[in-house]
């Protein structure tokens, strides 16, 4: 007969106050974790940190194919920021340390041409985040002037914010920036096309020591401060992409320009909008967990990043939301900020850009910025934080000449009562 069920609970029990100790279920592991952790309070005072790129930056660990690799980022200004913080902490601010990252990490038997998988498995948020316009910086620098700032109470559901009444903006967290060392080619070549747009009177930022880390090669008497590359535009390498779509469970194929690829991760993004157009999105320190595979000699096929994913991109989609429809219109005697370094006198007059991307997207997000006023009662600057992180700039279509469209499309899921 079987025995009745109390029997055998009480037969498992005194089996295991009797028997021997079982490890617990915590410490049965079926693959290897490295860890590169964060050290001291800034960039500066870090070993595992650097802010600028060159192959001669040392790597600071190493890893093999498939393993945990748990890695601690800083906010992407390297900054003292705090739930009280005001603009005037912004002054503060040295954007030479901008986009501190984690790493560089040897992962053993990559080379250069193969290409560095990236799968994001985890991201850990720091309970502190913050959105902010610098003048000077972001998509409608001509009009915002003035520096702004909101400071964000983060968890693993929603960032709120003292000033963002009424708004609560669901994780949707990424990496803002990874990617993969530059090798010596790279470097002659970026440098150079750089050098060629800031001639031309193009936004283009040279290497700049003061700041630079790792300061031995990359600072003030680094011996490579004339070649290191800033982390602030994306390249083919990857850096600074923030692309809200690669997701937690998405896979991100990079490059691998030197033997064990040098892979870095930083700037890590609690949520971010499509354009990401004050510059900022809720900027975050986090933990990072991914894993990596090598994908032999396909750096001839993939010369530049490329991603896949499954649902990810639906995951994010709102439930509810409004859009603008942009076109490439604009008040005569206006030359857009981002045409200035083109230097035409034919732009100026125009009321009527023909396909332009660019112009047409300022369109939908300044009347974005207008329906979100006029709705629901924040001030031109809270919107355009707001766009920043929860308005996505979609490209509508691109062959109905001269206008094409650009759309912004506001999840209104973020707005909730208070």
């Amino acid at each position: 007969m079987t025995p009745p069920i109390r029997s055998l609970i009480l037969s498992a029990t005194l089996i295991g106050l009797t028997g021997p100790a079982l490890a617990d279920t915590t410490e049965v592991k079926w693959r290897e974790t490295v860890r590169v952790d964060k050290a001291g309070e800034h960039c500066v005072d870090d070993p595992n940190c650097f802010n600028r790129y060159h192959p001669e930056i040392p790597m600071v660990a190493r890893a093999n194919p498939g393993d945990l690799i748990i890695i601690e980022t800083r906010d992407a200004l390297d900054s003292d920021l705090t739930l009280d913080s005001t603009v005037d902490d912004l002054a503060a601010v040295d954007l030479n340390f901008v986009h501190p990252m984690t790493g560089p990490i040897h992962i053993e038997g990559a080379e250069a041409g193969d290409v560095l998988a990236i799968t994001l498995e985890d991201i850990e948020p720091d309970q502190y985040g913050y959105t902010v316009i610098v003048p000077g910086f972001g998509f409608l620098r001509d009009e915002f002037t003035e520096p702004h700032i909101v400071n964000w109470r983060l968890s693993r559901t929603h960032a709120v914010s003292d000033q963002m009444p009424g708004v609560a903006v669901p994780y949707e967290a990424f990496m803002g920036s990874v990617g993969t060392m530059p090798g010596p080619d790279e470097v002659s070549t970026w440098l150079a096309r750089e050098a060629q747009l800031a001639a031309v009177g193009g936004i283009a930022l040279p290497p700049q020591p003061i700041g630079g880390l790792p300061a031995e090669v990359c600072g003030p008497n680094g011996s490579h401060k004339d070649e290191c590359l800033r982390t602030v535009p994306p390249r083919e390498n990857g850096g600074n992409m923030d692309v809200q779509q690669m997701q937690i469970g998405t896979t991100l194929l990079v490059p691998c320009f030197i033997d064990g690829c040098g892979l870095f991760v930083g700037d890590v993004h609690y949520a971010q909008g499509d354009g990401e157009v004050s510059g900022t999105a809720i900027e975050m320190g986090a933990v990072v967990a991914l894993r990596t595979e090598i994908r032999k000699g396909e750096g001839a096929n993939i010369t530049a990043p490329e991603v896949e994913g499954t649902t990810q991109i639906k995951d994010i989609e709102p439930s509810k939301f409004y859009q603008t429809v942009g076109l490439p219109l604009k008040p005569a005697g206006e030359i857009p900020p981002t045409h200035e370094y083109l230097s035409s006198d034919v732009i100026a007059d125009l009321t009527n850009m023909s396909e332009d991307l660019m112009v047409a997207a300022r369109d939908a997000l300044g009347r974005m910025l207008d329906y979100i006023e006029r709705e629901y009662g924040l001030t031109r600057e809270q919107a355009y934080i707001l766009a920043s992180v929860a308005v996505d700039l979609r490209i509508g279509q691109v062959v109905d000449v001269p206008n094409y469209v650009v759309t912004a499309v506001l999840n209104e899921d973020v707005f909730v009562d208070e």
